[in-house]
């Protein structure tokens, strides 16, 4: 994989973990510009290794951005639902500025089937999350 401009790049989580892994197996030339960071490196690796972007490659990547082509969002929204897979209608319109007026609601629950579709789930997250919620409300 090969970054276009470094400094002026949008990264999905997919792709930083792509490059990490490269950096850390020595496939990158600058290998000894980054040793200082091997331990953020690392930490970074395997915190994106448990989530879902560890099942996703390019060709997933690529349909889904696809199939986002009628919903006419902008790239940082693109990238945000690539990463975020928002499950729920609330984290759709989060994410969409000014959704209210760009998406209908018919629209906001094809875009959750269509995450649902091309982006490979991570049930573990979403049962941590769940978890995490009920420990919440259960505090209240």
């Amino acid at each position: 994989m090969e970054v276009k401009k470094e400094k002026s790049a949008m990264l999905s989580n997919y792709e930083v973990l792509a490059l990490l892994q490269d950096i850390q197996k020595g496939h990158n030339k600058q290998k000894k510009m980054h040793t200082n960071i091997a331990t953020v490196s690392y930490e970074i690796i395997q915190h994106l290794e448990n989530t879902a972007c560890a099942k996703q490659s390019p060709e997933v990547i690529s349909n889904f951005m696809k199939a986002l082509e009628p919903y006419k969002l902008t790239k940082a929204e693109k990238l945000q639902f690539l990463n975020l897979r928002p499950r729920t209608a609330v984290e759709i319109q989060l994410i969409v500025e000014e959704s209210e007026e760009r998406l209908t609601e018919d629209q906001i629950y094809e875009l959750l089937d269509l995450l649902g579709q091309h982006l490979p789930g991570d049930d573990t997250e979403q049962e941590q999350e769940e978890m995490e919620e009920e420990e919440i409300v259960d505090q209240e």
